[in-house]
């Protein structure tokens, strides 16, 4: 199960995710997550405490990024592990959601 912490700055939030992207994470990122982030401009997802991700959690990550680019927001995904950017790669996910948004 993820965990989230937060910091704000003005409309720029840092969103800190602890534990496993896995289906059990689906709902906390849909109901609370993205309604809390419709009120920040520029967002910042840092992976550098997710050691596992699944199918599930490759879903909602791109369900989580292709929403906020609809809404014209500014993502960030930063500090992945060499593990699970082994994992998007081999998805082919930062292709598909694009490579500038991986820092």
């Amino acid at each position: 199960m993820i965990q989230l912490s937060y910091s704000i700055s003005g409309e720029h939030i840092v969103i800190q995710l602890s534990g496993d992207l896995d289906i059990e994470s689906t709902e906390l990122i849909e109901q609370e997550l993205i309604p809390m982030l419709e009120k920040y401009q520029s967002i910042r997802l840092d992976f550098e405490k997710v050691l596992f991700v699944d199918s599930s959690g490759i879903g909602i990550l791109m369900f989580l990024v292709q929403t906020l680019q609809e809404q014209n927001k500014e993502i960030t995904i930063c500090n992945v592990t060499a593990e699970v950017m082994e994992v998007l790669k081999l998805l082919q996910i930062p292709e598909i959601l694009g490579e500038s948004i991986f820092a």
